[in-house]
C-alpha cells in the first residue's frame, strides 16, 4: 500500500496529551506518554494543527468527588444522560491539566479547551456532553477549508473516538492513527468504540502509512 501524504486542505488533532492523562497523572492511560514522540514525527507532514486539553474547574460534575457516596468508575445520571464518574483530573491551572512537557507542536495554531462548564462534561474536541453545546472547532475548520482529520491522542475510547465520530458527522473525512492514541479499556469500551468509529466510516491508520517529511 502506498504511503498517505496530507494535503494542504487535512488537520491533525491533537487529543488531551496531557499530564493528567500520562504516567503519574490523575487519570493516567496506560502507555500515555508513548503516543508524544510519533505525534511528534507527525506533524511535520501537517500544514494544519489542532491541540485539545481537558480544561475542568475544580468540583466538575464528572469527578465522583462531587456525588456523594459514588466512587471513581462508577456512573450516574446527568440532565444529558449516563456519566463516568472521574477521579479529579485536569484541573484548570494546574500542573495535571498542563500539556506533556515533550510534546513538541510549535507549528500548532489552536488550543481547544474543553469541560470547561461546571455541570456537563466535554470528550470530544466539537461538542460538549449535552450534544447541543458547540466549542467552535467545526466552524473554525469550515472557515479555514479543512476537508479532513487525523485524530490522535488519549484516549482512543473516549475523547478520541467522540471527536472523530463528531468530526465524520460535521462531514470531514476522518482517520484515527490508532499507535497515536492509547485507551482507557474499560467494560470493553475500546472494541466498541473501534465499531463505532468503522461504523461510520472512520478510517483506522498506523502512523507508517503516512509519508512523513
Amino acid at each position: 500500500m502506498s504511503r498517505i501524504s496530507p494535503s494542504s486542505d487535512a488537520a491533525l488533532i491533537v487529543v488531551d496529551v496531557q499530564n493528567g492523562f500520562c504516567d503519574g497523572g490523575n487519570l493516567a492511560v496506560a502507555g500515555g506518554a508513548q503516543v508524544v514522540p510519533i505525534i511528534n514525527r507527525m506533524a511535520s507532514a501537517f500544514t494544519n494543527i489542532v491541540i485539545t486539553q481537558d480544561w475542568h474547574p475544580a468540583g466538575h460534575a464528572s469527578f465522583a468527588s462531587a456525588h456523594s457516596g459514588k466512587a471513581a468508575f462508577e456512573t450516574t445520571e446527568m440532565f444529558y444522560g449516563t456519566q463516568v464518574l472521574w477521579p479529579d483530573h485536569c484541573v484548570q491551572g494546574t500542573h495535571d491539566a498542563a500539556l506533556h512537557a515533550d510534546l513538541h507542536l510549535p507549528t500548532a495554531q489552536l488550543i481547544i479547551r474543553k469541560g470547561f462548564h461546571d455541570g456537563i462534561d466535554s470528550y470530544s474536541a466539537f461538542m460538549e456532553a449535552d450534544r447541543k453545546t458547540q466549542t467552535g472547532l467545526e466552524a473554525y475548520l469550515k472557515q479555514r477549508g479543512i476537508r479532513s482529520v487525523y485524530v490522535v491522542g488519549l484516549a482512543t475510547d473516549f475523547c478520541v473516538a467522540w471527536t472523530a465520530l463528531d468530526a465524520r458527522s460535521a462531514g470531514f473525512e476522518t482517520c484515527v492513527i490508532e499507535d497515536a492514541c492509547r485507551a482507557i479499556d474499560m467494560n470493553g469500551s475500546l472494541a466498541a468504540a473501534w465499531s463505532q468509529m468503522q461504523a461510520q466510516g472512520i478510517q483506522r491508520l498506523q502512523s507508517a502509512d503516512l509519508q512523513l517529511p
